[in-house]
């Protein structure tokens, strides 16, 4: 990694993640993913032909473990035969030694196995040999197929003769004619391979014309390139001479009042368990589970070569193993505990992805604060969050999952999205479905969504949920001047019902209530989901995308507790049957009243690429908020004490006296902010 920051004000802590395998909910440890690769090769499901696709807790129903029951230890397992092209997907019983399940995947009524890293070294061996590709390639000057970077992409599900039931790849290139070369600027336009993964078979190659190949750099990454570096920035110290406030219990996180179990899948990434907040003595629920459980990645450009490009990083890619080894002082800034993660490669051997998960406490700006003329007293304090934290690399885009977690019990989510935008040539009819970046060089609008999985747990009882819209009231006898506001909520009551879009215009909003437990004033208490309203997924609602990701066509959807329901788009997502995941699962249309519900909340970015967005692009955000309503008696943080520090002012200085002395103490501190 290419950081320069000085690491001389910076602490590391490191852990490593799944060492209290005994747990319900703890990630497989190091010694329990050896133990599965060892009792799939006992029951002869892996040798030399068959990899792990992916493999991952087989989580028990949340429903026995709060009943207090035993619960078996075992692990989902997808496996693939790169030899028949067939796959299956096996739960596997660590304490009994056995296969608990063990049923087929059918590539037609279900879809694909996620992609194989190794796959990849196949397309380029396969696309490195065909005399197609090479001829094309010499159509646009290029005489050695070497120096082209492929891309190997999923290839969605599109009526195409001889697909169907075909384990597929799609490639794009791009020119690097130099190892130091950035390809993302040379992109190979007018072309495109596809590529059979079971057969190993070049299945086509597409060649709609030769475009020009862009020539101006994007070599961000060459010092000097785009000129000198800044030479006025002045250290930024971030010290905490203590330590950290938060400790840990093998798993388990406490800091301030909030404790969790962190967790880690090779499919979703960070995972976060039994999010609660000591309340009066007791720790009180609020999140059973929480995850980013698909993220989808449409691209806009209908042509020839790119109608396919839609990709689901979390179920095609499995954006958990591409996790990033964090860097202290440059992803990670101040005093920083890395959690190192174990998970199984292909063939069941186990490795550690150090520095995986980042976690530090960050100044989060004034908490509250007011100046009251009748006492004569000034009082403010300081907000403060736990940052937990993990970055993926996705091809050419990296994003960074943030879990945020305040002192007065809110819990946020940010996503962050950089890297480098996907590329292609740019002509006339590329301008009406792409930005020129560079002179020649376009990128494709698209979109980037991310979808929650919100299994709440608000006082660990049967739940409600509620829309809450706000608005003028009418003009009548009660409000003859039309001033008065309010509020209206509707009871979603059944998951069909539950099935909801976001509305800024009245500030949508949505209530999840204990249909049990109240506050002093008998109010339930509740947690309120507030989107950021934006684009859920634009494509037209008969398009293949939509039929795939129906998930993503709109902001909420709501279902009760079930332990069979883990992602939104499905169990197999690559190259899967249209309607699976969410509108399988609200088929039913199951009640919600009183139920353990689950909230499913699409939110993300629709990306216009701008010439500031090249050669690399400057993190852009999105995300949601779960807030406390009515959860707490009071303000929880009213014993939250003053800064000694920040805070030197005395209450009994009032008036001039008061404000001189502001003025005497006034100093521009640094935010602790990362990232």
């Amino acid at each position: 990694m290419n950081c320069s920051c000085s690491q001389s004000d910076h602490v590391q802590r490191s852990r490593r993640l799944g060492d209290e395998s005994g747990a319900p909910y703890a990630t497989l440890s190091a010694d329990e993913l050896q133990r599965v690769a060892e009792i799939l090769r006992a029951n002869d499901a892996l040798d030399d032909a068959h990899r792990i696709a992916y493999i991952g807790l087989d989580e028990p129903d949340r429903t026995e473990v709060t009943a207090g029951r035993s619960v078996p230890r075992r692990a989902r397992v997808q496996l693939l035969d790169v030899d028949s092209g067939r796959a299956r997907a096996l739960s596997v019983d660590l304490g009994t030694g056995t296969l608990a399940k063990d049923v087929d995947i059918d590539p037609d009524r279900d879809g694909q196995v996620p992609l194989l890293q190794e796959e990849h070294g196949i397309i380029r061996e396969l696309i490195g040999a065909d005399e197609r590709w090479a001829t094309a390639l010499a159509a646009r000057g290029i005489d050695d197929p070497s120096t082209v970077a492929l891309a190997g992409l999923s290839a969605g599900r599109y009526p195409i003769e001889g697909e169907r039931g075909r384990r597929l790849a799609r490639v794009l290139g791009h020119h690097q004619p130099t190892p130091q070369t950035m390809p993302w600027a040379h992109p190979i336009d007018g072309l495109v391979a596809y590529v059979d993964l079971a057969s190993r078979t070049v299945v086509d190659v597409i060649d709609t014309g030769v475009m020009p190949i862009p020539q101006e750099t994007g070599d961000y990454h060459v010092p000097g390139m785009f000129g000198p570096e800044r030479t006025t920035q002045k250290p930024i110290v971030i010290q905490q001479p203590e330590g950290p406030s938060f400790s840990f219990d093998g798993d388990v996180i406490s800091w301030e009042k909030w404790s969790l179990r962190i967790g880690y899948d090779m499919r979703e990434g960070l995972v976060l368990h039994g999010i609660g907040f000591e309340d009066d003595g007791r720790v009180r629920p609020i999140v059973h589970r929480a995850s980013i459980a698909e993220m989808l990645v449409p691209y806009g450009d209908p042509g020839p070569v790119r109608f396919w490009q839609n990709y689901f990083d979390t179920g095609e890619y499995l954006l958990g193993r591409l996790v990033n080894s964090l860097e202290l002082g440059c992803d990670c800034v101040g005093d920083i505990t890395y959690l190192d993660v174990p998970i199984a490669d292909a063939r069941g051997d186990v490795k550690v992805l150090p520095n995986a998960i980042c976690i530090h406490e960050e100044d989060a700006g004034v908490l509250w604060k007011h100046t009251e003329q009748f006492t004569g007293t000034s009082d403010v304090r300081r907000q403060r969050r736990l940052v937990i934290s993990f970055f993926v690399t996705v091809g050419n885009y990296d994003y960074g999952f943030y879990w945020y977690l305040y002192l007065d019990g809110k819990i946020e989510f940010e996503a962050k999205a950089t890297g480098l935008v996907f590329t292609a040539a740019y002509d006339e009819r590329t301008s009406r479905f792409a930005s020129e970046l560079a002179p020649g060089l376009a990128a494709p609008y698209h979109q980037h969504l991310f979808c929650a999985r919100l299994d709440m747990a608000v006082d660990d009882g049967p739940a409600v949920i509620d829309e809450v819209d706000v608005g003028a009231l009418p003009i009548d006898d009660d409000n003859l001047h039309g001033s008065a506001i309010g509020f209206t909520k509707t009871r979603l009551r059944s998951e069909q019902e539950g099935r909801r879009r976001a509305n800024a215009t009245v500030d949508r909003t949505w209530r999840i209530s204990s249909a049990t437990a109240k506050n002093r004033l008998g109010r339930p208490t509740s947690y309120v989901l507030t989107p950021e309203g934006k684009p859920v997924l634009l494509a037209q609602p008969e398009s293949v995308i939509a039929s795939r990701a129906r998930f993503a066509t709109s902001d909420l959807w709501v279902t009760a507790y079930d332990p069979d329901e883990r992602y939104p788009a499905g169990d197999v997502v690559n190259q899967s049957a249209p309607e699976q995941g969410l509108p399988a699962f609200v088929a039913d249309d199951a009640s919600l009243d009183g139920a353990d519900l689950v909230l499913w909340h699409t939110f993300g970015l629709t990306h216009f690429p701008r010439t500031e967005d090249w050669p690399i692009m400057p993190v852009d955000t999105c995300g949601f908020t779960l807030k406390p309503h009515d959860f707490f008696d009071r303000n929880p943080t009213l014993d939250v004490p003053a800064s000694p520090t920040a805070c030197a002012c005395a209450h009994e200085d009032t008036g001039a006296a008061r404000t001189e002395h502001h003025l005497h103490h006034l100093s521009v501190r640094p935010s602790s902010h990362h990232g």
